[in-house]
């Protein structure tokens, strides 16, 4: 009576497993940064302009990244306003304009990101690794201070 046959799910999930793990490799790659016993200590733009400077190959990158996270912002602020004044005008809602600033917000915010994606041409950069070293580079330089 005892069948011993895998589930679907898990029969789809053995299946795929690796495709699966290398669309979600952010979890390898921030794993080890972002559970730890004692956090990270915050760094500053100088410090992110020090890591540009001293890393030749993935300097750029990083510094690209932080560029896209501005058109990122921008997007935001333009999408929540824009959806937030359009929600006012035609419902006089409260709870409707501040529902469209929140939606407003996350989809210029998403607008915003492919965007940069397509005007710095962030599909050819690994802005992954770059951030990776950068947060090695940095463990590393707080525990020469330490």
């Amino acid at each position: 009576m005892g069948d011993s046959s895998p589930s679907f799910f898990r029969k789809h999930w053995e299946e795929y497993k690796e495709f699966w793990s290398e669309r979600f490799s952010i979890l390898d790659n921030y794993s080890r940064f972002v559970q730890r016993q004692n956090p990270i200590s915050s760094w500053s733009d100088s410090d992110v302009e020090e890591f540009i400077a001293s890393d030749p190959l993935h300097g750029p990158t990083l510094k690209t990244a932080r560029e896209a996270a501005k058109f990122g912002a921008a997007g935001s602020v333009i999408g929540a306003v824009s959806t937030a004044a359009a929600a006012w005008k035609y419902s006089r809602s409260p709870h409707g304009a501040v529902l469209s600033l929140g939606a407003g917000a996350v989809f210029g915010w998403t607008f915003g990101h492919e965007i940069a994606n397509h005007w710095l041409q962030l599909y050819r950069l690994d802005t992954m690794a770059a951030q990776v070293k950068f947060l090695d580079w940095w463990e590393k330089k707080c525990a020469e201070r330490a």
